[in-house]
């Protein structure tokens, strides 16, 4: 197939790393709607203009969510991508995938879709980029006697998704492959047919290293942590210190509420100061280790700036149990989603309905008693505030 010139988006095949366009004109060259996509982007670059619309709502039978409607708003110019719909395929936890299952994968997407994919969306999700209303329903059906089944989009909840865990890190704290596979699972009506104010979005990391960034990129995140104290080998300390480890400026100095004294035999440790950064883990992994009572901390409210800025999330939960099956943790997640369901605007994500009406009154609909790691500015933004009848009076 002919390709048509794109001085604008050659520019950016010419830098140090791999370029999509690339890809986008290997799509290009045995894909009509993939070629037309290529030159509307390109004159999108020329006229400064996005030229992507959203012009109704498209999905398959029983599900109301994990297909993303887009369409041409040039169609006579580009008429192979008069229609251009997104589908969102729920990922495997920890992205495991074996080559066959791939293959298999993209067989489907380049009979029903442009073929071109992304590996993986913002929340996880296997994202296949480009088909026709008409080849929605075959695709799907195709992929779900495959095997695979369709993420989350709209105003439900996003496909949950999470670190590798103990695959892979020696110092997961919880299995969370596991418990995405189970949430996945158990809350699959609340993925599939949105019909919430707006997204909610799930994430997992095993421990506080968070490599799924959850804090920052979800309203609900679960972090691996433990709830005893540091295990923490002397000798091995004294071996990173003779083979010339800076343990002061590296390990010490680096504590944020200063736990750790080294007096040149032996690595002292406060442990009720304590705050489980894991700075020291990382640093001396073969001398330091997590505790034994292992759970999780839940943060809440984390999101990206849309209505409001950027959020981290709040500490929620300061340790929980998160051993199969999960029901502490999901009746949790139920009680938090009916009140934002029932509470929040339109568009308002749970972090800004919090921000809203304060965190007390948010944790009285909830039903969790306050507690002191929930704040974190005590004389400058409280959040809780103790009502008379709490209050305990003296003389």
């Amino acid at each position: 197939m002919a390709q048509s010139k794109t001085p604008l988006l050659d520019d950016l095949e010419k830098g140090a790393w791999p370029s999509f366009v690339t890809e986008m004109k290997k799509a290009a060259a045995k894909k009509a709607n993939s070629q037309d996509l290529v030159d509307q982007l390109e004159l999108s670059y020329k006229d400064k203009t996005g030229y992507w619309k959203h012009g109704g709502i498209v999905g398959v039978k029983g599900y109301g969510g994990g297909v993303i409607g887009r369409y041409s708003a040039k169609p006579e110019e580009f008429p192979n991508v008069k229609e251009f719909h997104t589908v969102r395929v729920n990922m495997v936890p920890g992205f495991f995938y074996t080559t066959e299952a791939l293959r298999s994968l993209c067989e489907t997407w380049d009979k029903f879709g442009s073929g071109l994919t992304n590996m993986h969306g913002s929340t996880g999700d296997v994202i296949l980029l480009g088909t026709t209303t008409e080849n929605l329903q075959p695709c799907f059906d195709e992929l779900s006697e495959k095997g695979w089944d369709l993420g989350g989009s709209g105003g439900g909840l996003r496909t949950p998704s999470g670190c590798v865990g103990m695959a892979r890190c020696e110092f997961a704290c919880m299995d969370s492959m596991d418990f995405i596979q189970e949430v996945t699972r158990h809350f699959q009506n609340e993925i599939h047919r949105p019909a919430w104010p707006y997204k909610f979005k799930i994430k997992c990391s095993a421990c506080a290293n968070d490599c799924a960034a959850a804090t920052a990129r979800s309203d609900f995140a679960v972090i691996g942590t433990w709830r005893d104290t540091l295990k923490i080998d002397q000798k091995a300390v004294n071996e990173y210190v003779k083979g010339g480890f800076d343990i002061q400026q590296l390990v010490v100095g680096k504590c944020p509420t200063k736990a750790l004294e080294y007096t040149g035999t032996e690595l002292k440790f406060d442990a009720e100061n304590c705050v489980r950064c894991m700075n020291c883990i990382d640093m001396m992994p073969k001398a330091i280790k997590p505790g034994k009572d292992r759970g999780a901390a839940i943060l809440i409210g984390g999101k990206a700036p849309v209505v409001k800025s950027a959020f981290i999330g709040w500490v929620l939960v300061p340790f929980m149990k998160v051993d199969a099956p999960y029901t502490e943790i999901f009746d949790l997640i139920s009680r938090i989603t009916e009140y934002f369901d029932e509470h929040a605007k339109a568009r308002e994500r749970i972090g800004e309905l919090i921000y809203r009406v304060g965190m007390g009154n948010f944790l009285k609909g909830i039903g969790l008693t306050p507690q002191p790691q929930m704040v974190s500015a005590p004389r400058a933004n409280p959040y809780i505030f103790w009502q008379d009848e709490e209050v305990v009076k003296h003389g």
